[in-house]
């Protein structure tokens, strides 16, 4: 019987990867991603698996359609930024509502992706209500794996490219959260990652920790692919204090902010893997180290 898979969040960063990997894995999958606005020159459109459906995902009378026949969901829609309000919504309400419409339709397999760090009593709203969520879940009676990746690289990421691009532009650079932990992990990887996981059973406790081969501060992360485009420029640590006026600043521009202060507070978690629950070996995959932007940046 052919797979029908719902890919939440299938139209961004990550959720473009997810699905060019499920149509390598079988091209007999039916990847269905609902989103509210069909995209322009999305690569995922030329995937002829992939059924782009006009949909609100936050009203669950629009998303009995979406679920109708599928047997599987693949979770991705998140943000990084925003009020309290707005992460309940996102990373709390919107898998209830998935959840309940998974059990009307008789969807029993789910892949949700979180993060590494979240914890109820975490510094920041976004842990916090990432951890939420992943409760939601829990709670939902369904066959759910939960995947926290650390921090995703890639070539089309907002990540390195912004880093790549601050350096071009200043002689030196300020940085917030210099000293922070991450573990950066390749996007196809992750979504590597998530495809096997659609495959196999939730493992014992139900997470999976993906992560790269390096730990590496933020300081080392830009400065490492600031070598890689070849325009490394030096680091200028910022304390806490100042780095959240630098945050407040920020978050007067137009458009997506470059930092918030509830990131710089999620940044006092080291976005590492524990060791303690099951990762990408466990899975059969070998992660790829940062370098592999070398060849993007090249261009």
């Amino acid at each position: 019987m052919a797979r029908r898979i719902v890919v939440t969040g299938g139209t961004g960063f990550v959720g473009r990867v997810v699905c060019e990997r499920l149509f390598e894995r079988d091209a007999g999958t039916a990847i269905v991603v609902p989103t509210r606005q069909l995209p322009r020159g999305n690569v995922i459109r030329m995937l002829p698996t992939v059924e782009l459906v006009r949909c609100n995902v936050h009203e669950p009378q629009q998303l009995a359609a979406v679920f109708d026949g599928a047997d599987t969901l693949i979770h991705l829609v998140a943000i990084l930024h925003g009020t309290a309000q707005a992460f309940e919504q996102v990373h709390v309400a919107l898998p209830r509502k998935l959840a309940a419409a998974c059990r009307a339709a008789g969807v029993q397999r789910v892949v949700h992706v979180s993060a590494l760090g979240v914890a109820t009593d975490a510094p920041s709203a976004y842990l916090r209500s990432k951890a939420a969520g992943e409760a939601v879940w829990r709670d939902s009676g369904l066959d759910v794996t939960i995947v926290r990746p650390s921090v995703i690289f890639g070539a089309e990421d907002r990540f390195t490219n912004l880093f790549v691009r601050l350096q071009r532009l200043f002689p030196v650079l300020p940085l917030a959260g210099a000293d922070a932990l991450f573990q950066p992990v390749w996007v196809s990887d992750v979504a590597r990652a998530i495809v096997a996981s659609v495959d196999r059973p939730a493992p014992a406790g139900g997470i999976v920790e993906i992560a790269g081969p390096e730990v590496l501060s933020l300081k080392q992360i830009v400065q490492h692919v600031g070598r890689l485009a070849g325009c490394e420029r030096p680091v200028l640590p910022l304390p806490e204090a100042i780095g959240r006026v630098q945050a407040a600043l920020m978050a007067l521009l137009p458009g997506t902010p470059l930092m918030s202060a509830d990131n710089l507070l999620s940044m006092r978690v080291p976005n590492v893997a524990s060791g303690a629950l099951p990762g990408l070996a466990e899975l059969g995959l070998r992660p790829a180290t940062i370098d592999i932007l070398g060849a993007h940046f090249a261009r």
